[in-house]
């Protein structure tokens, strides 16, 4: 019997595990992303933000990747396209957040940033070893891959900002981190998009 399926079985079954993590970290990222996002409009932190839409980001990456699992090549690698867009416009609306507090200037809360970001770090280390055993498997698996690892990353920083608001007094720790997040998140964004452009050129060749 399981010979009659030849290497159909082994995809199938591949399919299945990506698909049972994905399922998981898409509500890990879901729940934080609503936590996060209150505890920066409640600690007036752009850094946090910048991490809650981080979590927004890749839940919505991984409901496409969901989408991906099971399709062909070309498939995957447009989905994984569209992931880096998101990446991007993620990105942007942050350096959006940043020029609006140039204006309406504002000490951040710096309890709530390293609480929350050490939340956020448990959480997002969870995905990160959930997702390892996928991350060479497809173009899909590995976009995702590169989404969860900014989350520490992200997370980390914001940890580090906080202790600068609480050493100084001031914003500028947490401006500062946002806008290397900024950097960070546009960074990914471009990597994922040659990615899929690759596997794109090779699908159409």
């Amino acid at each position: 019997m399981a010979d009659s399926c030849g290497g159909s079985c082994a995809v199938d079954a591949l399919h299945q595990k990506q698909r049972g993590t994905l399922r998981l970290v898409l509500l890990i990222n879901a729940l934080m992303f609503v936590v996060i996002a209150t505890a920066a409009f409640f600690g007036q932190t752009t850094a946090l933000l910048a991490d809650s839409l981080d979590n927004l980001g890749d839940a919505l990456t991984y409901a496409l990747s969901l989408y991906a699992v099971s399709k062909g090549a070309e498939t995957k690698a447009k989905v994984a396209l569209f992931k880096g867009v998101l990446i991007g416009l993620g990105a942007l609306v942050v350096a959006g957040q940043l020029l609006y507090r140039l204006w309406v200037p504002s000490v951040p809360v710096f309890e709530i940033m390293g609480a929350f970001s050490l939340l956020g770090l448990l959480a997002n280390g969870t995905c990160l070893l959930l997702l390892w055993r996928h991350r060479h498997e497809d173009v899909n698996m590995s976009s995702v891959w590169e989404c969860s690892r900014n989350d520490i990353a992200s997370n980390l920083s914001v940890f580090v900002a906080a202790g600068g608001v609480w050493l100084t007094g001031q914003a500028w720790p947490d401006r500062v981190v946002a806008a290397a997040l900024v950097v960070l998140l546009l960074r990914s964004a471009w990597r994922v998009i040659a990615s899929a452009r690759t596997e794109l050129r090779m699908a159409a060749g």
